[in-house]
């Protein structure tokens, strides 16, 4: 017996089980999507005629701010604290965290970019536990200084005239800006 298999789920783009689960809740949803070079955070809500937009950051948009826009997890936490920023007052009630077709797996940069945007005042219904040290980008600083990144690794950074080593003063001083 043949089956019918939706083309959006044919070629990988929606999961319809875990899609209408999130739009039963009729809550907001804070939808968090990484491609090879940048972040995008969004608070989407579903009608009938389609989900709608209510605010968008692109990770594109840091740069302005002194960040060097990457697809990382201090990026997408960054991202999500600018989310949180354009959707005050747009975003009224809880919302819930939409992953899409990602796995959710712990410290990730979906979780990154949703627990900015709690950072930053959005209500999300689950609590996001995140190892501050990754968000911060600790992480990508000790590889750095650890001597085993090999030349290419770090070239953007270095194209950007962005010492790599000092990563986290560089998040600090981003994230105050976004605060104010």
């Amino acid at each position: 017996m043949y089956r019918y298999i939706r083309a959006r789920r044919r070629s990988a783009l929606t999961n319809y089980k875990r899609r209408i689960a999130l739009l039963k809740s009729g809550m907001t949803r804070i939808v968090v999507r990484k491609s090879n070079r940048k972040v995008i955070v969004q608070a989407v809500s579903y009608s009938k005629k389609g989900d709608s937009v209510l605010a968008s950051a692109e990770s594109q948009e840091l740069k302005q701010y002194g960040w060097p826009a990457r697809a990382n997890v201090p990026t997408a936490y960054l991202t999500g604290l600018l989310l949180a920023k354009k959707a005050h007052g747009k975003v009224s009630g809880n919302a819930i965290l939409d992953v899409g077709l990602y796995k959710p797996v712990k410290s990730s940069v979906a979780f990154a970019g949703a627990r900015g945007a709690a950072d930053g005042g959005i209500k999300l219904l689950s609590s996001i536990s995140i190892d501050e040290k990754r968000l911060k980008g600790s992480h990508i600083a000790e590889y750095a200084k650890s001597g085993k990144a090999h030349g290419s690794q770090f070239s953007l950074y270095k194209k950007d005239n962005v010492d790599i080593k000092s990563i986290e003063a560089i998040f600090e001083d981003v994230k105050r800006k976004i605060m104010a």
